[in-house]
């Protein structure tokens, strides 16, 4: 099995900047690919960005191009979201969640085919 705890969350207003990290332990060598996804309330889960371990493969929602940035570290098995010009639509609960390798490409923005998740960390970003 693979552990995943989200850190860095909070509460900052438009514009601001946040960074979200994601520890990986345990079974990390059965894990191919990592990615975010959030839930705000009464909404379902969304993708927002994937990135393989090699940081050689990255995708990301259109909502969030060239305002969010996913990166990993191996040496640490850490993934990290840097957040930019953050919006009140970007509020919600995210999670990092881990997958074997795609078939497909929409296999990299697809929920269910992520098996490990973490318990998630809150982003509040007002207006």
């Amino acid at each position: 099995q693979v552990q995943l705890v989200e850190s860095g969350g909070g509460s900052v207003q438009a514009g601001g900047s946040l960074r979200l990290s994601c520890a990986a332990s345990g079974r990390t060598s059965s894990s191919y690919a990592m990615g975010w996804f959030r839930q705000a309330p009464g909404k379902e889960r969304e993708f927002v960005a994937a990135i393989s371990w090699s940081g050689g493969t990255t995708y990301y929602a259109d909502s969030v191009k060239g305002r969010f940035t996913i990166s990993t570290d191996n040496a640490k098995s850490t993934m990290d979201l840097q957040m930019n010009s953050l919006q009140p639509e970007d509020t919600a609960v995210y999670y990092c969640a881990s997958r074997a390798r795609p078939m497909y490409r929409s296999d990299w923005y697809t929920a269910r085919g992520y098996v490990y998740w973490g318990q998630g960390t809150q982003v509040t970003v007002s207006s």
